[in-house]
């Protein structure tokens, strides 16, 4: 999910224009509750402290701060909060960095500190003179090698993000095994979860992730894996090393306090623009479909993601809508075909994925002139990865195509 552009974005963080790291975490951002899906928001979430993706809603998770998983196109779901390593935002105020009081060598010594037993080798960090100060490496107490790691960003305690970083996401974007939202005697967020690097029936690698949102804005969020790598790698072991408990524990230290306390605070969300229809993406699709007189079973989303769950009584199909904001055309599609209006689409009909056996999308992804990218995607399932409920979505490629190419977008581009 390129784009998601996440929490995920998340922590999915959702999300896409995003050059993953595979070793290391990479900087949160503004918004890890945006996309990211739910991630992430999630995937997603692309993508969260190790993935600052968005924690919390199909935006955040599937498509990821937190970090999605990069599958799919930009047009896919927001990742959830820590699905691979992290990434930073595709839009809203960058991380600032801090004076460097706190060394990258002094962020691994503090997560080892935090450990127990075992040995905590290849470690990478990054101290408050970078954006966004972290630390991850592979721990062994004998029973496998995973890996672990956190990264601390300040946030806007009474902005979107805060909340979307840390409420459980939408089952139907993630799926997770457990997760749980506390709200702790000092008026902070926590988010505990645990979930897999991908949301299919290999239940592959695991991961676990505890995040939490302060009153003073400060952002924590740790990741762990029962691997010594995310996507794709082997487990090593049946769990990740550390119970919820001591990963919570692991959040509320006050060892990280210095570094936190080093870092500028963000900016507020307050001050960001005035929504664009890129926030209306679940009320947009509703009411379009509306149109079209097929049973709704189900929808839901958040900002510029929006899903609806058609039933015509033949099997449930799921219709989602992703819109965004891009700075340029990197990434899209270059075989799409160009509108007289200057509008490029590309058309898909086909397997929605490896992981999704018997599952078919048929999918229109668009670029507008003004840097809008809009994606409708509909399967012939209630959930991108399954299982199958008929032999062909509910709605007609005609029809989500003029989800994609509505005039409504046309409308948005002259305003």
């Amino acid at each position: 999910m390129p784009l998601e552009d996440e929490l995920g974005e998340a922590l999915r963080s959702a999300g896409a224009a995003f050059t993953p790291d595979p070793q290391a975490l990479a900087a949160a951002g503004e918004r890890r509750g945006r996309r990211l899906v739910a991630r992430r928001r999630a995937a997603v979430a692309g993508g969260s402290v190790l993935a600052l993706a968005l924690v919390g809603t199909a935006g955040a998770w599937t498509g990821g701060l937190i970090g999605g998983d990069g599958r799919g196109e930009v047009a896919a779901a927001p990742t959830l909060p820590g699905r691979g390593p992290l990434r930073p935002p595709a839009d809203g105020p960058q991380e600032r960095a801090g004076t460097g009081a706190v060394t990258a060598a002094q962020m691994s010594e503090i997560l080892k500190s935090l450990l127990p037993a075992g040995q905590f080798t290849q470690s990478e960090s990054r101290g408050t003179d970078g954006q966004g100060p972290m630390a991850t490496g592979l721990f062994d107490d004998g029973k496998g090698q995973a890996r672990i790691g956190i990264l601390l960003t300040r946030i806007d305690p009474a902005g979107a993000m805060a909340k979307q970083m840390t409420t459980c996401p939408d089952r139907k974007n993630v799926a997770f095994d457990s997760c749980k939202e506390e709200k702790l005697p000092d008026g902070s967020r926590l988010l505990l979860i645990q979930t897999y690097d991908y949301d299919d029936s290999r239940k592959s690698v695991k991961d676990w992730r505890a995040t939490l949102a302060t009153p003073q804005g400060y952002l924590l969020d740790a990741t762990e894996h029962n691997a010594p790598q995310s996507k794709q790698a082997r487990p090593t072991r049946a769990e990740p090393p550390l119970a919820m408990d001591r990963m919570k524990a692991l959040v509320l230290s006050d060892k990280w306090r210095p570094a936190l306390e080093d870092l500028p605070p963000a900016p507020s969300e307050s001050g960001s623009a005035a929504k664009g229809p890129e926030e209306d993406a679940e009320m947009f699709l509703a009411t379009l479909l509306r149109g079209y007189e097929i049973p709704v079973a189900d929808r839901g989303g958040d900002g510029g993601y929006g899903y609806v769950v058609l039933d015509d009584g033949k099997g449930r199909s799921l219709v989602e809508l992703r819109v965004q904001r891009v700075k340029d055309g990197t990434g899209f599609p270059a075989d799409a075909t160009a509108q007289p209006d200057g509008v490029r689409a590309k058309v898909t009909q086909g397997p929605a994925g490896e992981n999704a056996p018997g599952v078919v999308r048929w999918s229109v992804d668009t670029l507008r002139p003004n840097g809008m990218r809009i994606t409708a995607s509909a399967f012939n399932a209630p959930k991108q990865t399954g299982p199958a409920s008929r032999t062909e979505p509910a709605l007609t490629m005609e029809q989500v195509k003029e989800v994609a190419l509505n005039r409504h977008w046309k409308d948005v581009d002259e305003r």
